[in-house]
C-alpha cells in the first residue's frame, strides 16, 4: 500500500502533561511543520479579531451571557468607532477547523490541540496521540512553568480539563477522555517526556504511516 497523503501527527493533551514540548520536539526531530500559534494567527486574520482575544476563548464553550457580554467592543464617546462584533465560539471552531484541514492537506505537520484529532479522524495518514499524567505530576509541572502555588495549579488543571472536555463534546460529539479514539496514549508522568517523543517516532516508523517519508 502506498500512502500519498501528508503525514499528520495530532497531539491532544491534558494541561501540564507536556503537550507543547512533545509537539515541538516531534516536529524538530522529524522535520515536520509545527502548527500551534500558526492556527490562532490565521484564525484572527480571517475573523478580523485580535489574537489575544481568540486565544483566551480557545477550547472553551462560553455561556449565553458570557458570549453576549463579550460580543461587543465598547468605546468612550469622544473616540467612538462602530462596535466590533467578536466571533462566536462556533465561528472560531469552524475557522480553526478549515485552517487545520488546509495544513493537513498542504504538507506533513504536527498539530497541537484544537480538536485536530477529531477534525482529521478521516485523514488517511494521521497519527493521533493523547498525552496524560496524574494530577500530582501535572501540578508540579504547572508550578515550575508558571510559578504559581500548588492550589492555583490544581484549579487551573481542573478548569482546563472541564473546559476542553466540554468544548470537544459540543463541537465534535466526541468524549475527550475516550482513549479508544486515539492511536497512541502516553502517560508522561511515568515516562520521561523525551522518551515519549521517541515512542511516537517509533510508532510512526513501525506503522503504516512510515510509507509517507518525513522530511
Amino acid at each position: 500500500m502506498t500512502v500519498t497523503s501528508p503525514l499528520v501527527i495530532t497531539i491532544s493533551r491534558q494541561l501540564g502533561s507536556g503537550g507543547a514540548y512533545v509537539g515541538q520536539m516531534l516536529a524538530k526531530r522529524s522535520g515536520l511543520f509545527y502548527a500551534d500559534r500558526e492556527i490562532i494567527c490565521k484564525a484572527a486574520e480571517q475573523l478580523s479579531a485580535l489574537e489575544d482575544v481568540l486565544e483566551a476563548r480557545e477550547e472553551k464553550v462560553h455561556s449565553f451571557w458570557q458570549s453576549f457580554l463579550e460580543s461587543f467592543a465598547f468605546v468612550v464617546p469622544e473616540t467612538y468607532t462602530p462596535p466590533i462584533v467578536a466571533p462566536t465560539d462556533r465561528q472560531l471552531f469552524h475557522a480553526e477547523s478549515k485552517i487545520i484541514k488546509t495544513i493537513a492537506k498542504e504538507g506533513s505537520a504536527v498539530i497541537i490541540g484544537r480538536c485536530a484529532s477529531q477534525i482529521l479522524c478521516d485523514h488517511p495518514n494521521h497519527v493521533s496521540v493523547f498525552l496524560h499524567a496524574d494530577t500530582a505530576f501535572r501540578k508540579r509541572r504547572m508550578q515550575e512553568l508558571y510559578k504559581v502555588t500548588e492550589d492555583v495549579a490544581e484549579r487551573m488543571i481542573h478548569k482546563s480539563d472541564r473546559e476542553r472536555s466540554q468544548y470537544i463534546y459540543v463541537f465534535t460529539g466526541s468524549d475527550w477522555n475516550d482513549l479508544t479514539q486515539y492511536d497512541l496514549t502516553l502517560d508522561t508522568g511515568r515516562l520521561e517526556i523525551d522518551k515519549c517523543v521517541d515512542l511516537v517516532l517509533k510508532y510512526v516508523e513501525l506503522g503504516r504511516f512510515c510509507e509517507c517519508p518525513m522530511h
